[in-house]
């Protein structure tokens, strides 16, 4: 099979709806890893994946009468615009059977193509099932996204191109789903040169490639996690397996935060943004470069795909940082006293903040969830937290809790202390207001400095949102005889605010 598959990736002719993509460096990313790293750019493609290859190589190749009958066939999104486009340009109705699942930039795109859409099921096997029966049904031919030769060899163009462009290769990395592209761009490496190091790269939540080199052979998971959607595969397929086993040096799983911080990356470089399934090639480097000391070597990263939903940036903006070890998530619990939070705020220093929420917990003490930027990684985070553990802090780190990231650091609350019964409190009322920082280090510390010990807070949060400003909600316990002085501070600290003390939102959830 092996020779049989290198003879039909030279006779796979792909460029009638695909480019010769290129080929680039990333600067910022080998200057920082110490290598170059070469980005091939299949997300340049028409449909921003290098799926129209194998698609159109597979559907070219019909005769006029399965022509005519239609092509259907089952995808996650990317091989979908492939033969959406293959069956557009040659003229062949398509269906194509998506998961409900799949993110809506993919679907508009079929249909935008011509494709005949059903959604169907929430993974790609759900849909696969359905396409099966469609096929038999409607009699029509089905184009599978990896588990066929054709196909294999069209995406195995790419290796063609790589050794045109690239003279000198040490390691390629290749995202890994149903192993259509993993076994045709190894095996013709391979085959031309075989010092060339291959290492497929999977989610670690997705990882139906990795067990299986691991076992030996097939395994069916119980699940799969489908933030990287493309290659969300509940098992390898069968040619692709037999073929790439032979030829990949390694298998690397990386999860959802390192690869929201590989597609940072590659936007760092090139302003693009990849999906997730497009940005498992740059977490496999800065992975192996965990593993292995290299330097100034070639390290190559197919992007295989950028159809990534826009409001799905949220999510990757958030977990960026702490993928690439840039910021650390504590959860400190300090006295609850006037003061304290000033003194807090003092010793994490100009540190920049991501994320800051406060709020008064009871009588003696208050809990802060907090975000912090790290300019050297864990090493950052292990000082800090060494630090406020001397000035008698109580610590926990939250950085790779998963329900932390996800859900608490939107929900922490508690109450003021108007609504406490502890007859030694004083009766404040709290005052809430909104304030717009100017994003920059020593704001919050400025903020607090210019209102001194006279009130307590009993309520902060803030979150960075990128921008010049950030802005940020507090509650601040003042006597009703210190409303004056109050007053004379929001004009001096000159920050602009809002008072929301009567927005219904406050009453509700958090009075």
């Amino acid at each position: 099979m092996h020779k049989e598959i290198i003879k039909m990736i030279d006779q796979a002719s792909v460029y009638e709806v695909a480019i010769k993509s290129p080929l680039e460096m990333a600067p910022k990313l080998s200057q920082r890893l110490e290598n170059n790293v070469l980005l091939k750019r299949e997300d340049s493609q028409q449909v921003f994946s290098f799926k129209l290859r194998g698609a159109y190589n597979k559907i070219r190749k019909l005769n006029p009468t399965e022509r005519e009958q239609g092509v259907i066939t089952a995808s996650a999104g990317n091989h979908a615009q492939g033969v959406a486009l293959a069956a557009q340009k040659l003229a062949i109705p398509a269906t194509i059977v998506m998961p409900k699942t799949t993110p809506d930039i993919k679907v508009k795109s079929v249909r935008n193509l011509g494709g005949e859409v059903v959604l169907h099921g929430n993974t790609y096997d759900d849909a696969y099932t359905r396409a099966q029966e469609l096929a038999k049904q409607d009699n029509r031919i089905f184009v599978h996204p990896y588990d066929d030769l054709d196909v294999i060899a069209g995406q195995g163009t790419i290796a063609k191109e790589l050794l045109d462009q690239c003279s000198s290769m040490d390691v390629v990395f290749i995202p890994v789903g149903g192993g259509g592209l993993v076994a045709g761009v190894s095996a013709y490496l391979k085959d031309k040169n075989p010092d060339i190091k291959i290492v497929g790269v999977e989610p670690e939540d997705a990882a139906c490639f990795d067990i299986a080199m691991k076992s030996g052979e097939r395994q069916i998971l119980d699940q799969v996690g489908i933030f990287a959607d493309g290659v969300a595969v509940r098992q390898v397929g069968e040619q692709p397996f037999n073929i790439a086993k032979h030829c990949v040096d390694e298998v690397l799983t990386v999860n959802t935060d390192e690869l929201c911080a590989a597609i940072k990356d590659i936007f760092d470089d090139t302003r693009a943004i990849a999906e997730p399934a497009g940005a498992l090639s740059v977490a496999g480097i800065k992975k192996y470069l965990e593993l292995y000391s290299l330097k100034s070597k070639n390290l190559i990263a197919i992007v295989s795909g950028a159809n990534i939903n826009f409001d799905r940036l949220r999510h990757v903006a958030e977990r960026a940082e702490i993928g690439e070890q840039g910021e650390a998530i504590l959860a400190v619990t300090i006295p609850e006293k006037p003061g304290s939070f000033r003194a807090f705020c003092k010793i994490i220093g100009h540190q920049g903040i991501t994320e800051f929420n406060y709020r008064f917990a009871g009588s003696n003490e208050a809990h802060i969830f907090v975000g912090v930027k790290l300019e050297h990684g864990e090493k950052d985070k292990i000082k800090l937290i060494d630090l406020l553990k001397s000035k008698d802090y109580p610590v926990i780190d939250m950085t790779d809790n998963e329900m932390a990231k996800i859900h608490i650091r939107y929900m922490v609350g508690g109450h003021n202390k108007m609504s406490l019964s502890d007859s030694e409190q004083p009766m404040f009322k709290e005052c809430l207001y909104r304030f717009q920082f100017p994003e920059r280090p020593g704001a919050l510390l400025r903020f607090l400095e210019h209102m001194g010990e006279d009130w307590n807070i009993s309520l902060f949060h803030y979150r960075n949102h990128g921008a010049a400003y950030g802005r940020i909600l507090v509650g601040i316990q003042v006597p009703d005889e210190q409303q004056a002085q109050f007053s004379e501070f929001l004009t001096k600290i000159q920050y602009p605010y809002w008072n929301e003390s009567d927005n219904p939102a406050y009453e509700l959830f958090l009075s």
